[in-house]
């Protein structure tokens, strides 16, 4: 902290979708913040409103009381945290490090006694919510590790969402991995309900609109449901993530010798999307591989595909 703020001096790595955001609600609310991003490009527009864009993640956290990541997976942690330029040991020692990515536990956990080891503070905080989640300060943020690190955090993590702690480290990337199985058995289940609809000539947008006054009320069936019916394919977050998401899921299931066929009927969809360079799409392009198996049925009929 500098002597004219009070405020802890933060460094974020990651401006994608949801660290931008997250990183412009943390300048409004007066943070001093560092970015780095390998595509220096989606920085521009936070250092117009006061972030200092460093040259590596090492020049990032040179000054950081805590540092703030959202990477893309376990490749980009390992770098980010551990490389040469890295976090460990460029940041000042005692700093504390958030992860707001998505990961599997076991990294969480090892990851977190890596960096115990080294000196430095850890919370494994994955965030759901999606990028209007991020816009709004209304995230989730689930939060593995000590309650006095997250009372540390708490008024940072509080400008972009509501933090919940679950237990020590790593328990908040299996809350995430429960959240993810919700989510995408859900979007399964409208993906089903609106190719019903369809197969019986229904107008898909007057089913949705009629079901969210009832149980299957849900934000999945409010947004993916509307973009199911619009034909609206462009991604608030690519499918393609969620297959390390469900597959981070079932590899938890499989060490618990629990069956999850519902995740798992979702998960091998997914994959042929990806591999039929789908993965860029919304989850909602789910619908495109339920038509392709059902050729003769099309949700919205007279409204064409709107792509990335």
């Amino acid at each position: 902290m500098t002597e004219t703020n009070t405020k802890p001096v933060i460094a974020f790595i990651g401006i994608g979708l949801m660290g931008s955001r997250m990183a412009t609600r943390l300048l409004n609310a007066g943070y001093t913040v560092a970015i780095r991003n390998l595509t220096l490009e989606k920085c521009m527009p936070l250092a117009r409103i006061g972030a200092r864009v460093a040259d590596s993640v090492a020049d990032a956290v040179k000054d950081a009381d805590i540092v703030l990541t959202s990477l893309a997976g376990a490749d980009a942690i390992e770098t980010v945290y551990f490389g040469d330029l890295g976090i460990v040991p460029n940041a000042p020692q005692g700093c504390l490090t958030i992860d707001l990515s998505s990961v599997a536990p076991d990294i969480a956990r090892e990851n977190h006694r890596r960096l115990k080891e080294a000196g430095y503070e850890h919370l494994d905080a994955p965030v759901t919510g999606g990028v209007s989640g991020a816009e709004a300060g209304t995230l989730s943020i689930l939060v593995g590790g000590s309650e006095a690190n997250l009372h540390q955090a708490r008024p940072v993590l509080e400008v972009m969402g509501n933090p919940f702690h679950l237990g020590d480290e790593g328990a908040g990337q299996v809350c995430k991995l429960v959240n993810q199985t919700i989510v995408h058995i859900f979007i399964g289940g409208v993906t089903e309900g609106m190719m019903l609809a369809a197969s019986a000539g229904i107008d898909a947008l007057k089913v949705r609109e009629a079901l969210l006054g009832g149980y299957c009320q849900s934000k999945i069936l409010e947004i993916h449901g509307e973009k199911m019916a619009s034909r609206d394919f462009v991604p608030g977050g690519p499918l393609e993530y969620s297959v390390k998401d469900l597959e981070g899921s079932m590899k938890v299931a499989t060490d618990s010798k629990l069956k999850l066929p519902l995740a798992a009927s979702v998960l091998e969809q997914y994959r042929k999307m990806v591999m039929n360079d789908q993965g860029r799409l919304d989850h909602s392009a789910l619908l495109l591989e339920y038509e392709k198996e059902n050729p003769s049925i099309r949700v919205s009929p007279d409204k064409p595909d709107i792509l990335p």
